[in-house]
């Protein structure tokens, strides 16, 4: 329970410290997202590694290797379970929908634990859908990690930024569709270890994906 509500308190400190950015969509950045002994706890968790090799632009070519923050997944690491309950909390979300002009009660919470490894690429996407939030967060301490944030484009592709990738920090924006973004091709030498943070609409059809598909948020 102090974890939880430890994590609770931090993030609503952390979402005070915002900078907001308007180009080339609104969108807002992060940093010191978790305390310091859970993000390196998370870095540690023992899942498996991740694999070299094409990922033909999409997450979804190694479906069977996803990892989520699932039911099972909170009550074994202690880490999990402190981000869930973290972003569960009431505090959390009213101030979410407050900073993004969201209404996310009734939605679900879906957590995943990216690990990319080198020839990982994504293509141009929006995540719009199902998807109400998203917010990735950095988790490679390397120091060339820097350079393996999220490339931001604009309507046309073009690449505005690349999104430094600092250690513990974090990208966030309400899929739309001008919400255009990608990771180009580059050199990993190492793992682009970060995760990723959805809150979903009912319908969300991967229910094992959910990081507790009976309950919604609210």
């Amino acid at each position: 329970m102090a974890a939880t509500a430890a994590t609770g308190v931090h993030l609503l400190r952390c979402l005070e410290r915002r900078e907001e950015v308007s180009v080339p969509f609104r969108h807002w950045r992060l940093s010191e997202v978790f305390p310091a002994s859970l993000s390196l706890a998370l870095v540690e968790l023992p899942f498996e590694p991740a694999l070299a090799g094409d990922s033909e632009g999409r997450r979804a070519t190694r479906n069977h290797l996803r990892q989520f923050f699932a039911p099972a997944v909170c009550r074994r690491f202690g880490a999990c379970r402190a981000v869930a309950d973290g972003f569960r909390d009431p505090l959390v979300i009213r101030r979410i929908e407050e900073l993004c002009g969201l209404e996310l009660r009734g939605s679900f919470l879906r957590i995943e634990y990216c690990q990319d490894g080198n020839g990982f690429w994504l293509e141009p996407h929006t995540d719009i859908g199902a998807k109400l939030f998203t917010m990735q967060v950095y988790l490679s301490p390397e120091p060339e990690a820097l350079a393996w944030g999220t490339d931001l484009l604009d309507g046309k592709g073009n690449l505005v930024e690349s999104v430094p990738a600092a250690f513990n920090s974090a990208l966030v924006f309400v899929p739309a569709a001008d919400s255009w973004h990608a990771f180009r091709r580059r050199p990993i030498r190492g793992i682009r270890r970060s995760i990723i943070v959805n809150y979903v609409k009912p319908e969300w059809r991967s229910r094992h994906e959910l990081v507790d598909p009976r309950r919604p948020v609210g």
